[in-house]
């Protein structure tokens, strides 16, 4: 937590593990379109699920850093899945993968599973809010 963010946690609420409720926050709001697991030259990195979502996350990481912020800055973020087996079969090299590119931030966060996503071949997308302080 920093200054321009705080983390919300209803009184009485346990405290969730891997994401907040919600988070509050001051300044710039950067929305971060989804990302897939491609890389800049929009070629898919794999068809796995875990690599396709450790570049779908540098993406989003990409995207802020390109805004002059950092990964802490992200308030939210939506997960869309073709397959949430896929996503639960693969959480432990989804949490090494946050740690690696965001660290033990964790923004408000939704999981959505999808019949599919635009791109042929993507099993992962990930979308965004980030705020980067003034």
């Amino acid at each position: 937590m920093t200054d321009e963010h705080q983390t919300i946690l209803p009184e009485g609420w346990q405290r969730p593990r891997g994401y907040a409720n919600g988070m509050l926050a001051r300044g710039q709001i950067l929305a971060i379109a989804g990302m897939i697991g491609w890389d800049p030259s929009e070629t898919i990195v794999s068809p796995d699920f875990a690599p396709q979502y450790r570049q779908a996350l540098a993406n989003v990481a990409a995207v802020i850093e390109a805004a002059g912020g950092k990964p802490e800055h992200l308030i939210s973020i939506t997960i869309y899945v073709t397959d949430k087996r896929e996503y639960m079969d693969e959480i432990k090299a989804v949490g090494q993968t946050w740690r690696d590119l965001i660290g033990r931030h964790y923004p408000a966060m939704a999981l959505v599973e999808v019949a599919g996503l635009l791109e042929p071949g993507a099993k992962v997308e990930i979308q965004g809010l980030a705020c980067i302080p003034d």
